[in-house]
């Protein structure tokens, strides 16, 4: 079937078409045409439709195998191409772990008959306990993309330096979320005076960036590449900035809900706002989006974390960390756009993130597979049990009207359209 995406606006920075309003044509998987409007089968036309490549996220959990009673690999691949990602790299926090060729094999299986692809981050330590190096080079030889023990910080010094040193075998990517497990013990949420009239255990700023400290500094001697995942503090951010300026191989990323909120919307005990990181101040919110202005913040992730209800509906302290984020990723977007230009924005969650885990990003041309993502900035939705592809519904979105809406997805021949 023809479709003609009419008069969108393409935000690619490889194609010669970025920032230009063009008519585009997909047929049989493929971007025919692009320029002057022809026939078709089918006519999309959005007031002022975004056309991008297909989003990736870089850190994302399902749940399968184990807790497919949050979220099964087919409800959250349905999920993410609503959210209008092509690409999910999945952390390994599953049970088993991905840390064998048969949990690679597994993941990627979904692969054959799905919009949105997924590609495993395999563990770095065995079962992700922090102390034994998993089989890293067979498992980047079975398609593991990076290597993280994702939810788990890489908490022992030596182990994080020999990985390090271990993944320059074949240029592997490491990726840590920066946090001192003993500094944040037993807290809930960002320390600071919001939590200390809340009655709550605090998480210290200090407990992301002495790790962030202690990681770069590890890199500065060890060599090899780097990512840090979900920052969330200003001082992290200058320390990251800093480590650039030397030369040394790190990125980062936040999570793309991060500074939609701060602590102070914890009045209510919302247990859909309990995260890791943790929502902080409005200075801190002010540094990250001043971070992705400048480019220190390189990705834009969905931070996806479902949970059932018998982990969210607790008292605050006892419910898990976490958002069903993946559908609301395009409103937080649109939020961020006031802020930084919409081209940064969607180079973050497009371009940066597949270069980094070596995958070749799509290119809006003509003649090239079509892996696109239509977004109308304007349309309102609700988040509610209709709307929602996710088993879970932990989302602090929930019910309310959102402004900002992926309205097609194409990839491999397919695609899914809510136009």
């Amino acid at each position: 079937m023809k479709i003609l995406l009419k008069a969108v606006t393409i935000l690619d920075k490889n194609s010669k078409y970025h920032g230009k309003k063009q008519n585009v044509l997909v047929d049989k998987g493929k971007i025919v045409s692009i320029g002057k409007a022809v026939d078709a089968d089918k006519v999309i036309s959005v007031k002022g439709g975004i056309l991008t490549p297909g989003w990736f996220d870089m850190n994302a959990l399902f749940g399968d195998p184990g807790f497919e009673h949050r979220e099964s690999l087919a409800s959250g691949v349905e999920a993410a191409v609503a959210g209008g990602f092509t690409g999910v790299a999945l952390m390994p926090n599953n049970a088993p772990v991905t840390q064998g060729k048969n949990q690679v094999s597994y993941l990627t299986s979904v692969n054959t008959h799905s919009i949105a692809q997924v590609y495993p981050v395999a563990a770095v330590t065995v079962d992700t306990q922090g102390t034994d190096l998993t089989e890293m080079i067979d498992l980047h030889t079975a398609g593991a993309v990076a290597f993280s023990d994702g939810d788990k910080p890489l908490w022992h010094a030596d182990v994080f330096l020999k990985a390090l040193q271990y993944l320059q075998k074949f240029d592997g990517l490491l990726i840590d979320r920066p946090e001192d497990i003993h500094l944040n013990r037993f807290g809930v949420m960002n320390e600071g005076p919001e939590s200390t009239l809340l009655g709550m255990k605090g998480m210290p700023n200090l407990a992301e960036e002495i790790i962030v400290r202690r990681n770069l500094e590890l890199l500065e001697y060890a060599g090899g590449r780097l990512h840090l995942t979900g920052i969330s503090t200003s001082r992290s951010l200058d320390m990251i900035k800093s480590a650039k300026k030397k030369g040394l191989a790190v990125t980062c990323d936040m999570t793309s809900y991060q500074v939609s909120f701060e602590d102070t919307a914890l009045d209510d005990f919302d247990t859909n706002l309990k995260v890791n990181p943790p929502f902080r101040s409005k200075k801190d919110n002010a540094s990250l989006v001043k971070g992705l202005r400048e480019g220190i913040i390189d990705v834009i992730t969905s931070g996806h974390r479902p949970y059932d209800e018998e982990s969210k509906k607790l008292e605050f302290d006892l419910a898990e960390f976490g958002i069903t984020s993946l559908q609301t990723v395009a409103h937080n977007l649109v939020e961020l756009s006031g802020k930084v230009e919409m081209e940064d924005v969607m180079d973050k969650i497009t371009r940066v993130p597949r270069e980094l885990l070596g995958i070749a990003p799509p290119v809006i041309e003509a003649g090239n597979p079509a892996e696109l993502t239509l977004l109308d900035p304007n349309r309102e939705w609700t988040l509610n049990t209709e709307t929602n592809r996710s088993q879970s519904a932990n989302s602090p979105y929930w019910g309310q009207l959102l402004k900002g809406k992926v309205v097609a997805v194409f990839n491999h021949g397919r695609e899914y359209i809510d136009a």
